[in-house]
């Protein structure tokens, strides 16, 4: 876990909302931070138009800190990330997708990204913000403190995108993550439908079908379940 910011830091530090006034600065900071190179129309775009949620940590005027994100609908969504939510949910129930969260590497330690993460799921979690269920973003796989920050602020990983990044015009693997909010749920697995199933069995009355094919349904799934628990455990 992060450590509390040091009393002097954490005084100091204020929260605001990037504007147009700020993109050299977020070039830099983003070249610094990023493998990727995002075109000079993102950074446009992500300190102008107010679908973004685009939040500055400064300390003493300077740019510290910085979340990037962006409310999409379910359905408008890339088809790698299309099943983060349960099928129950619409496709007009809303997710929040993190573009970018990073820290200067001498402010780093000191909470400012847990701050930051705070802030945007707080707007998130709001009255006026109960339609979106998730939010979730991509990781490089070999990005191990990401990904260990990420899992300590209980996201989940959701999949393996194989080659999912190209840096410096090689492959790069990722991870997708997802943090559930809203009452949102993730999709059902294989042990969720075995369970499901064996609850629907168990309500069943003899007098609804023969006890032997009752009785035997119910130990089939009893055995199926059984054993891919096992197997999920191991």
């Amino acid at each position: 876990m992060c450590q509390p910011m040091s009393f002097s830091v954490q005084r100091e530090v204020q929260l605001r909302f990037l504007c147009p006034a700020d993109i050299d600065e977020v070039k830099k900071l983003c070249r610094e931070w990023f493998p990727i190179e995002y075109p000079d129309t993102w950074y446009q775009e992500i300190t102008s138009n107010p679908k973004f949620y685009s939040l500055a940590a400064t300390y003493h005027s300077r740019i510290v800190g910085m979340i990037v994100s962006e409310v999409k609908l379910l359905s408008s969504i890339n088809k790698e990330d299309a099943d983060i939510l349960a099928t129950h949910h619409p496709p007009t129930s809303q997710v929040a997708y993190i573009l970018s969260l990073g820290v200067v590497v001498d402010f780093r330690k000191h909470g400012i990204a847990s701050l930051l993460l705070d802030s945007l799921i707080s707007y998130l979690t709001s009255k006026d913000r109960c339609n979106c269920k998730a939010v979730y973003l991509h990781v490089l796989a070999t990005n191990v403190i990401a990904i260990r920050f990420y899992e300590k602020r209980r996201f989940q990983a959701h999949s393996f995108l194989p080659y999912y990044y190209s840096i410096q015009g090689k492959p790069r693997d990722g991870y997708l993550y997802v943090l559930y909010v809203n009452g949102g749920k993730p999709p059902w697995s294989f042990i969720d439908y075995l369970v499901n199933c064996g609850v629907m069995m168990s309500k069943l009355q003899p007098c609804a079908l023969p006890r032997q094919i009752v009785r035997s349904v119910r130990g089939w799934l009893c055995r199926l379940l059984a054993g891919a628990t096992s197997n999920y455990s191991s």
